[in-house]
């Protein structure tokens, strides 16, 4: 529980202390002047109380400018990792929101399974692109090493349920690596495909057929670019918004290439499309295998090439799950929710029925049989 009696204490952050017991530690961290507290514990303690939620096993107390955490060991080490963390950010001027302490309290739990993994205050520091007011940087620890595997590989496939940010973080490294000259166009793609339904016929010309499948794609360009500037750079052919079959017979030379919604391929256009590697170029292969739209028995793309590249070097596989989706809370637990029913299915198909046992029927010996019963009227 907070404590709404505030006094001023001078000092710095000090370790745990033992208090009785090994498993049991107290800890006081002391918040420099220049962070204003409501900066930290939110309006109306509203990141507090996120704190204290999170931390069921320690009994966190504020009294003006200190916080003291007291209870298991490992938690009372988080809570200090935690107010570390959060302070690092505030000094970069950003700010707090429930939602960016909630994802810290998850990376610091996850945290040890891969020492080289950034922190909380890196992965919210580290900006990829600022437009009109508005930063695009990761918001997860998983979306963080997407990022980073971009960076690094020339082939990067994305995989993950919707929401995950999987095409919007990767069109924001194909324009931060235009911006940077470090190629000379960006294309985007994906497969026409319509999402279980049947459209019919659509009027217009090809462009204008072939322009709702599309749409997400040039939604993303207008948050990442001058909405001005951007018919001028496609005109230019700086930026090249196609569908999948466009792909065939070329050669993509000094360009970042995105294929989107790539479970709706078949292993033939998968295979198409990434041959059309050039030099100097970078690619990035993002879906998801939960919402496959193709007709019929088709296997999609996107599953069969992680049977046959898992191993290839310079290509990367990123996985991105239920706990990266960064749109409405419910979507995440929508996602756990098909993905627990889906599990369900599976194992009722690859269970056999139970057979049933044998009814066998038991025949009695003459002399246990009822006597006949005459059935002749006497007159």
């Amino acid at each position: 529980m907070s404590d709404t009696s505030r006094t001023r204490t001078n000092g710095q952050s000090r370790p745990a202390e033992a208090a009785g017991s090994e498993r049991v530690a107290s800890a006081r961290i002391v918040i420099p002047e220049k962070h204003p507290m409501v900066t930290l514990l939110g309006a109306t303690d509203s990141l507090l109380r996120v704190i204290e939620r999170s931390f069921p096993a320690a009994d966190i107390h504020v009294r003006g400018n200190e916080v003291t955490a007291t209870g298991e060991r490992a938690e009372v080490a988080l809570v200090q990792q935690l107010f570390s963390e959060m302070m690092l950010v505030l000094r970069t001027g950003q700010p707090l929101t429930e939602d960016a302490v909630e994802r810290s309290i998850a990376m610091l739990r996850s945290a040890g399974d891969n020492p080289d993994d950034p922190s909380p205050s890196q992965v919210f520091t580290a900006n990829i692109l600022s437009n009109r007011g508005r930063t695009i940087r990761p918001k997860t620890l998983n979306q963080q090493r997407y990022v980073d595997a971009i960076d690094k590989h020339t082939i990067v496939f994305g995989l993950g349920p919707a929401g995950t940010g999987k095409t919007y973080l990767a069109m924001a490294k194909a324009v931060q690596a235009l911006q940077a000259k470090e190629v000379n166009r960006i294309i985007l793609t994906r497969p026409a495909v319509e999402a279980g339904e049947r459209l019919g016929f659509l009027p217009g010309t090809l462009y204008e057929k072939i322009d709702p499948y599309l749409r997400p794609l040039y939604d993303a360009l207008h948050d990442m670019m001058d909405p001005d500037s951007i018919p001028r750079l496609m005109a230019a052919g700086t930026i090249e918004v196609a569908p999948l079959a466009y792909m065939r017979g070329r050669t993509l030379n000094d360009a970042f290439i995105i294929l989107d919604e790539a479970q709706n391929t078949s292993p033939e256009q998968m295979k198409m499309f990434l041959t059309r590697l050039g030099f100097n170029s970078r690619v990035v292969v993002t879906g998801d295998t939960s919402q496959i739209d193709l007709p019929g028995s088709t296997r999609s793309g996107l599953k069969v090439v992680q049977e046959i590249l898992v191993d290839v070097p310079d290509i990367h596989f990123s996985v991105l799950t239920s706990t990266d989706v960064v749109r409405h809370k419910l979507v995440g637990r929508i996602v756990d929710a098909y993905e627990a029913w889906d599990a369900r299915q599976e194992a009722q198909e690859n269970t056999p029925p139970a057979r049933k046992p044998s009814q066998r029927r038991t025949v009695k010996p003459p002399s246990a049989r009822a006597p006949r019963q005459s059935h002749r009227t006497e007159s």
